[in-house]
C-alpha cells in the first residue's frame, strides 16, 4: 500500500499541549519513517499589539524570529531522542488560517496539533484553532489530547 503522506508536521506554540502533540508526532514519524517538520505561527494579534506599542516593522521581524526560536527550541527538547526535526516553518498571521494555507500548499502533509481547553466546559470541546483546522484541512489531521 502506498503511503499517502510525505511528511508529518506538528503545529506548536510552546504550550504544554503542543509539546505533548510534538512527542506524539515524533513517535509517529519514527514509526512510519517519515520526516518530522515543526511549524509555528507568530500570531497576528501579537503583531497588532506590538505595532500599537510603537515597535518598528524591522523589530517585528526580530520579534517573530525570537518567538519561533523559543517555540522550536522547546519542541526540539521535547522530541529529543525520539526523532530529529528536518525543517522549521515560521509563519505570521492568524494561526488557523496560516496552518490551513500551509496544508493546501503542501499536499501529502499529516498535521498533528494539540487540543485546547481552558475551563471544565471548554475542555470537552476542541480549541478554536484546532476546530477550524480540522474543519478546513485537505489532508489528515491528528488532534492530541493530554
Amino acid at each position: 500500500m502506498a503511503n499517502d503522506t510525505s511528511s508529518i508536521v506538528v503545529a506548536c506554540d510552546g504550550s504544554d499541549q503542543s509539546l505533548h502533540a510534538a512527542k506524539m508526532a515524533a513517535n509517529l514519524a519514527k514509526a512510519t519513517g517519515q520526516s518530522l517538520k515543526l511549524l509555528t505561527v507568530f500570531p497576528g494579534s501579537k503583531v497588532e499589539r506590538l505595532v500599537i506599542s510603537g515597535v518598528w516593522p524591522t523589530e517585528l521581524e526580530e520579534e517573530a524570529k525570537d518567538y519561533g526560536r523559543k517555540v522550536f527550541d522547546a519542541v526540539k527538547e521535547a522530541v529529543s531522542g525520539i526523532a530529529e526535526p528536518t525543517d522549521e516553518v515560521l509563519l505570521k498571521g492568524e494561526p488557523a488560517h496560516e496552518i490551513i494555507e500551509y496544508l493546501q500548499a503542501n499536499p501529502g502533509t499529516h498535521l498533528v496539533l494539540g487540543r485546547r481547553g481552558h475551563s471544565t466546559v471548554r475542555s470537552l470541546t476542541l480549541g478554536s484553532i484546532s476546530e477550524k483546522v480540522v474543519r478546513h484541512a485537505n489532508g489528515p489531521v491528528t488532534v492530541v489530547s493530554e
